[in-house]
C-alpha cells in the first residue's frame, strides 16, 4: 500500500501531520507493507527572495505583529502535543523548489526520509533555513549525504520535472493546500487531521485491497 504525501518543508502543519502518520503507522498491523512517498508542493512557488516568515504572515492575512505572534504560539502548541518543539520567531520563508528537487533525489539513494525529517526539525526547531545551496548542504551532510552529491543536483536541473509533476497531480487531485494524504491515490486525507482519523483511513484502504 503506497501513501503519497503534498507537502512543503516550510509548512508547520506538514510536520505535524507527519508525526500524526507516524504514529498512526506505528499503531496499524501492517506498517511493513506500507510505503511512504513525498511529493512536492510549493507554498510559494514564485517566491524571489527570503523573508521573515512572520513579516510574510503579517502581510499575507493583514494581521499584526502581536497577532502573527498569536498565530505562530497555537502551532507551536500543538506541535509541543506531538512531542516536537516549534521555534517559529526566526524562520524565514522563501522558494521551496531546490529543497524538493533534493528530496526527489535523496529518494533514489534511500535517504528521502532521513533528510525530510532533517528539514523539517532544522526548520521548525532550530530555525534554520532552507533556501540556499550552502543550506541545503549542511542539512544534507546531517544525515550522511557528501556535499558534492548536492551541489552536482542543485547545480543541475535534475527533478525539476518531477517537482512540477508532483504540483500538477495535486492540483488534479484538488489539494489546495499542504498536508494532503492520499492511499493508493484512492483515500484522501487533508490537513493534519488527528491520529485517529489516519489509523481509520488506513484500516478501512487495507481491507478494501
Amino acid at each position: 500500500m503506497i501513501i503519497d504525501v503534498w507537502s512543503d518543508v516550510v509548512c508547520p502543519w506538514c510536520f505535524i501531520g507527519k508525526r500524526r502518520l507516524d504514529k498512526a503507522l506505528q499503531e496499524f498491523g501492517h506498517s511493513e507493507e506500507i510505503i511512504v512517498r513525498h511529493r512536492a508542493f510549493q507554498l510559494q512557488p514564485d517566491a524571489a527572495e527570503t523573508m521573515p516568515t512572520s513579516k510574510l504572515l503579517a502581510e499575507k492575512y493583514r494581521v499584526s505583529p502581536n497577532q502573527v505572534k498569536e498565530m505562530q504560539a497555537n502551532v507551536c502548541a500543538v506541535a509541543d502535543g506531538e512531542g516536537l518543539c516549534y521555534n517559529l520567531d526566526d524562520t524565514l520563508s522563501g522558494n521551496t523548489f531546490d529543497a524538493h528537487r533534493l528530496l526527489l533525489w535523496a529518494a533514489s539513494i534511500g535517504k528521502d526520509k532521513e533528510l525530510l525529517e532533517a528539514m523539517y526539525s532544522g526548520y521548525f526547531e532550530k530555525s534554520l533555513p532552507l533556501f540556499s545551496h550552502q543550506d541545503l548542504i549542511a542539512i544534507a551532510e546531517g544525515v550522511g549525504i557528501a556535499a558534492v552529491d548536492v551541489m552536482n543536483v542543485l547545480d543541475s536541473d535534475q527533478f525539476s520535472d518531477e517537482v512540477i509533476k508532483d504540483r500538477d497531480v495535486a492540483a488534479s487531485l484538488g489539494a489546495t493546500g499542504v498536508p494532503f494524504f492520499v492511499i493508493d491515490m484512492k483515500y484522501g486525507i487533508s490537513g493534519a487531521q488527528p491520529t485517529a482519523t489516519f489509523l481509520e483511513t488506513l484500516n478501512t484502504a487495507w481491507a478494501d485491497r
